[in-house]
C-alpha cells in the first residue's frame, strides 16, 4: 500500500524553520566568531570554516529530516547537496569564491528547471510541492512562471552583493536575506493561489 501526499508526516512550521535557518546561523556566528585555521600548513580564512560548519549541519539536518519524515523535498536536497559539493571545492582549492556563488549556481539551477519545464509544458512547480495544494492549470503555469523569474532575480542579487559589497556584508545577507525575502515572496503569492485553489476529492482546497 503506497503513501499518498496527504498520509505523509510533514514537519511543524517551527521544525521546518529550524532545519532551513539553523545552519545559516551556525554559519553566520561561526564566521564573526572564529579566527583562521590552520591544517597541513594551509590557512582557512573564517568563511572557509563557517562553510565546513554549515555543510556539515546541512548534512545533519538533512538527515533528522529524512529519519523522522522518511522524506526530503526536492529543493532543500539539491541545495545540501550543493552545499556539500561547493563548500569541498573551496575547502580543496582554499578558495572562497565556490561559496560566494553556490547560491547563484543553484538558483539558476532552479530557475532553469522551472522556466525549461514550463515551455515544455510540464509546470514543474506542482511536483516540488507535492500535493501540499492544489490549483489549476493556469495557476501552476503563472506561479511556476513567477517562481522562474524570482530565482533568476535572486541569482543576480547575489552576483551584486558579493562582488560590489563586503565579506562581512555578502554573509549577514546570506544569513538574514535570501530565507526572509523568499518567505516574504511566497507569501506574496498567496492571493494568485487562492484565486485559482481548486478542490480535492475530499473537499479540501
Amino acid at each position: 500500500m503506497t503513501e499518498t501526499a496527504t498520509d505523509k508526516k510533514t514537519p511543524s512550521s517551527g521544525f521546518k524553520f529550524l532545519l532551513d535557518f539553523g545552519p545559516l546561523v551556525a554559519f553566520f556566528a561561526t564566521y564573526f566568531t572564529v579566527d583562521p585555521v590552520t591544517v597541513g600548513g594551509e590557512v582557512y580564512k573564517p568563511i572557509v570554516v563557517a562553510g565546513v560548519v554549515l555543510a556539515l549541519l546541512t548534512v545533519i539536518t538533512l538527515t533528522i529530516s529524512y529519519v523522522r519524515y522518511r522524506h526530503i523535498p526536492t529543493m532543500p536536497l539539491v541545495s545540501g547537496v550543493l552545499v556539500v559539493v561547493f563548500v569541498v571545492l573551496t575547502v580543496i582549492f582554499n578558495d572562497d569564491t565556490f561559496i560566494k556563488i553556490k547560491p547563484t549556481i543553484v538558483y539558476c539551477l532552479f530557475a532553469a528547471a522551472l522556466l525549461g519545464g514550463l515551455a515544455l509544458g510540464k509546470p514543474l512547480l506542482r511536483k516540488l510541492f507535492d500535493g501540499a495544494f492544489q490549483l489549476d492549470e493556469k495557476g501552476w503555469r503563472i506561479l511556476t512562471l513567477r517562481w522562474g523569474l524570482f530565482f533568476i532575480v535572486m541569482a543576480v542579487v547575489n552576483e551584486f552583493v558579493w562582488r560590489n559589497f563586503s565579506e562581512e556584508s555578502w554573509v549577514a545577507f546570506k544569513t538574514f536575506g535570501f530565507l526572509p525575502i523568499t518567505v516574504l515572496f511566497a507569501f506574496s503569492q498567496m492571493p494568485l493561489m487562492s484565486r485559482h485553489a481548486v478542490e480535492t476529492e475530499d473537499g479540501e482546497g
